[in-house]
């Protein structure tokens, strides 16, 4: 699953497109590349412990019900973003596109700098689960009896992963597709291990995500498209890939 899929950067987006919207009037211009951030951060915090609260019962959190829900909440997200859109004035309408299709226009070292610690912490954290999630894939009541704490481990992942998410998104705005096709894509390359495969995702993203910023800004200068049109539209059709790929697999076998 894709952060955008599930809802966190929608959450984000929408914190920010609010606060864009309702009260970039009531803000000091030198305060406002500060809120927003802290907006759309906060967005991705609220809107994953919304869906981990739906998912959860008796204590278990069902990663179906998960999933499910985090798709019902993005589009109640997008809904709320296509509200605001339609009743924002023509300079809010193009700090929305930023927001809803992403651009590394914004993001400097006075940004960068404060939120490189919950960019770069979970990011280091997470490689130490790596022979847990091993075992998660034999599927979670093989982990429980290989002494994994199932429900422990995946709080653990699902916030150290929604940590960076909401960061990233308050950063550059949403920018679809990455975090779905760049893991499959090193997972064919390098195997399910995870000690490797988790480093070696965040690296191969940023290497997409460079790529991705230089066509968008070398695509039709001196506009700087967003980098979310671009990476949906060569995401999407390899994900269909992906899925037929794997589908002859199923067939085969």
């Amino acid at each position: 699953a894709d952060p955008g899929l599930i809802g966190v950067s929608s959450g984000a987006a929408l914190a920010a497109s609010a606060v864009i919207v309702l009260f970039s009037s009531a803000i000091p211009a030198i305060w406002q590349p500060f809120v927003l951030p802290v907006a759309g951060f906060a967005g991705g915090i609220v809107v994953t412990l919304l869906i981990l609260k739906i998912s959860a019962l008796d204590g278990y959190t069902n990663v179906a019900t998960l999933l499910l829900a985090g798709v019902a909440v993005n589009a109640l997200c997008g809904a709320g973003i296509g509200l605001l859109t339609y009743v924002a004035d023509d300079f809010a309408l193009r700090s929305l596109t930023f927001w809803m299709f992403g651009s590394l226009a914004k993001a400097g070292w006075q940004t960068l700098i404060p939120a490189s610690a919950f960019l770069l912490i979970p990011c280091l954290l997470l490689p130490r689960y790596g022979r847990s999630l091993d075992v998660m894939l034999l599927g979670e009541q093989e982990a429980q009896a290989s002494g994994v704490d199932t429900e422990k481990l995946k709080i653990k992942v699902i916030f150290l992963s929604v940590i960076c998410v909401a960061a990233a998104v308050a950063l550059c705005g949403v920018i679809g597709f990455i975090g779905l096709i760049v893991p499959h894509g090193i997972r064919l390359i390098f195997g399910p291990k995870h000690t490797l495969l988790l480093p070696a995702s965040a690296f191969g993203g940023a290497l997409v995500l460079l790529a991705a910023d230089t066509f968008a800004r070398s695509f039709a200068p001196p506009l700087d498209m967003p980098i979310g049109v671009i990476t949906a539209s060569f995401g999407a059709p390899v994900f269909v890939y992906l899925l037929l790929k794997m589908r002859r697999h199923v067939e085969a076998w």
